[in-house]
C-alpha cells in the first residue's frame, strides 16, 4: 500500500504535466508560435521528462541497489513534489519572454530524474515482499497507481477547467500543480514507516558473511544482462506509448475534433478509474496464465482496437468518446501494462535488480511514453490534420514490435529469484553470467532448487 500511494502521488505530479501540455502550455508559454506548433512545442517538453528518466534510473538504481530501495523512495518523492510546485509557481511567456519555456524544461527534466527512480523503488520493494506465486498481482497493485495518480491530477484539474478561459489559463490550471506539496507530504509520511525489502536484505547479508566487495550494478548489468534489458525495453515500447497516447495525445485530439476540454478529461477520468481495476486484474490474472498470454493478448487488441478509437472520438458523442478511452486504457493498456512490471522484474536477481529495472523501464518508457505522443501530433501535423489513420499505423506497428518480444521470450512468472549466486561460479561458467544458454538469450533465474546454482534464461 505505501508503494501504491507513493506511486500514485509521483505519477499525479508527472502525469498532470501531461494534462497541462494538452490544455494550457501552448498558450502561455509557446505564444509565438501559431497553435500547431505551440502544441508540438508543449509535447516536446513533455517528451524532454521521459529522456531525463534514465539517468534518474542509472542514478538511483545504482544506490538503491548500495544502500536499499527506502531511501531513494523518500529521495524520488521530494524532488518530484518540489518540481511540481515550482511548476505552479512559474512566470509566464508574457512575464520573462524566454526563460519561461527554459524553466519549465528544466523543471520537467527535474520531474523526470525523480521518476526514474521512483518506479523502480516502488515495484521491487512490494515484488520482493510478495510470494513468487502471488508477484503479479502485488505488483499490478503498485502499477495501479499509475492510473490513479491520472485519476486524481485530472479530477482535480477538471474543475479548473470549467472556469472562463482567461482565469483558467491565468491562475486556474496552477492550484492542480501547488496541491503537490500536500501531497508531498502524505506521501512521506506513509513511506517513512516501511520497512526495508526482505529479499534485498537478504542479498547484503548474504553479500557480507561472503566478505565479498560490492560491486557496480550498473556495470554488472552492461556485462551480463543485455539481452534481459534489450527484451525488456522491446517489450515495455507499446504498454508505455499506449499509456501516454490515451493521456496526453488522444486528449488533445479529441478537442481539436470539436469536444470540449471538460468532457474530454471527464471521459478519461471514467477510462483511468475502470484502468486502476483492470491493471490489477490482469496482473493477478498473469499469476495463473504467465505474463507473456496477457501481454500478447494486449499487443494483439492494440493493433485491432487503434482504429475504432479515432473512428469513435470523430463521431462527436461523449459515449463515443469514452469508448475510445476505455478501449486504450483499459483494456489494450491494461492487458500488457498489468503484467509489464512483473515480467521485467523477474529478469534480474535482488543484487542488481533495481538498477536492472530501472534502467529498462526507463529507457522504454523514454522511447515508447516519451516520444509516442510528440510522433503522433508529427504525424497529424504532417497529413494537415486530416490523416490520423497515420498515427494508426504507428501504434499498430509499436504494438507489433513488442509483440514479437513477448513472442521469444522465455515464461518466468512465479519463479523464486536467487540472491545469492555464486560469482565465483558465473566467472567460471560465463554463459550463464552473461545468458547465454543455447535455447534462450539472458534473463532471471529458474525456481531454486537444493545445491543448485541457477540458469539464466529470458
Amino acid at each position: 500500500m505505501a508503494s501504491y500511494v507513493g506511486t500514485t502521488l509521483e505519477y499525479y505530479d508527472f502525469l498532470l504535466y501531461g494534462v497541462a501540455a494538452a490544455l494550457v502550455f501552448p498558450h502561455l508559454f509557446f505564444v509565438s508560435m501559431d497553435p500547431l506548433a505551440a502544441t508540438l512545442s508543449a509535447f516536446g517538453t513533455f517528451a524532454v521528462g521521459y529522456f531525463a528518466r534514465p539517468l534518474g534510473a542509472v542514478v538511483f538504481g545504482h544506490y538503491g541497489d548500495k544502500i536499499g530501495r527506502k531511501n531513494i523512495l523518500v529521495t524520488t518523492l521530494v524532488l518530484m513534489g518540489t518540481a511540481s510546485v515550482l511548476i505552479g509557481l512559474l512566470p509566464t511567456y508574457a512575464q520573462i519572454g524566454m526563460m519561461a519555456p527554459v524553466l519549465l524544461v528544466v523543471l520537467r527534466i527535474l520531474q523526470g530524474f525523480a521518476i526514474g527512480g521512483e518506479w523502480g523503488g516502488a515495484t521491487l520493494m512490494s515484488m520482493e515482499h510478495a510470494k513468487p506465486k502471488g508477484r503479479g498481482l502485488a505488483v499490478s497493485i503498485v502499477a495501479s497507481g499509475g492510473p490513479t495518480g491520472a485519476v486524481l491530477g485530472t479530477l482535480v484539474m477538471t474543475p479548473f477547467s470549467m472556469l472562463p478561459s482567461e482565469e483558467f489559463l491565468s491562475w486556474g490550471w496552477r492550484v492542480p500543480f501547488l496541491i503537490s506539496a500536500l501531497l508531498m507530504v502524505v506521501g512521506l509520511m506513509i513511506r517513512a514507516k516501511v520497512s526495508e525489502s526482505p529479499e534485498y536484505e537478504a542479498a547484503r547479508q548474504a553479500r557480507v558473511q561472503q566478505a565479498k566487495k560490492a560491486g557496480m550494478p550498473l556495470m554488472t548489468i552492461i556485462r551480463h544482462c543485455k539481452k534481459q534489458v534489450f527484451s525488456g525495453v522491446v517489450g515495455g515500447i507499446a504498454p508505455l506509448a499506449f499509456s501516454t497516447f490515451a493521456a496526453a495525445f488522444l486528449l488533445s485530439y479529441a478537442v481539436t475534433e470539436g469536444h470540449t476540454r471538460t468532457t474530454a478529461l471527464v471521459a478519461m477520468t471514467i477510462a483511468n478509474v475502470l484502468h486502476i481495476f483492470t491493471t490489477a486484474l490482469f496482473g493477478g490474472l498473469s499469476d495463473k496464465t504467465g505474463r507473456r498470454p496477457m501481454m500478447m493478448a494486449g499487443a494483439v487488441a492494440g493493433m485491432v482496437f487503434i482504429w475504432p478509437v479515432f473512428l469513435l472520438v470523430q463521431q462527436g458523442s461523449f459515449s463515443a468518446l469514452l469508448l475510445a478511452f476505455v478501449l486504450a486504457l483499459p483494456i489494450v493498456q491494461g492487458l500488457m501494462g498489468g503484467a509489464m512490471a512483473t515480467w521485467i522484474s523477474e529478469k534480474f536477481e535482488a543484487e542488481v535488480r533495481y538498477s536492472g529495472v530501472a534502467v529498462t523501464f526507463q529507457i522504454a518508457s523514454t522511447l515508447g511514453a516519451g516520444l509516442s505522443p510528440l510522433i503522433a501530433s508529427s504525424l497529424l501535423a504532417a497529413s494537415g490534420g486530416t490523416r490520423p489513420e497515420w498515427v494508426a499505423l504507428f501504434f499498430g506497428a509499436v504494438c507489433a514490435v513488442s509483440l514479437a518480444a513477448y513472442v521469444f521470450s522465455r515464461e518466468q512468472s512465479g519463479n523464486a529469484v536467487d540472491v545469492s549466486a555464486d560469482k565465483d561460479e558465473l566467472k567460471r561458467e560465463p554463459h550463464r553470467a552473461n545468458g547465454r544458454d543455447k535455447h534462450a538469450g539472458g534473463g532471471i533465474t529458474e525456481p531454486l532448487r537444493p545445491h543448485r546454482k541457477s540458469q539464466a534464461v529470458i
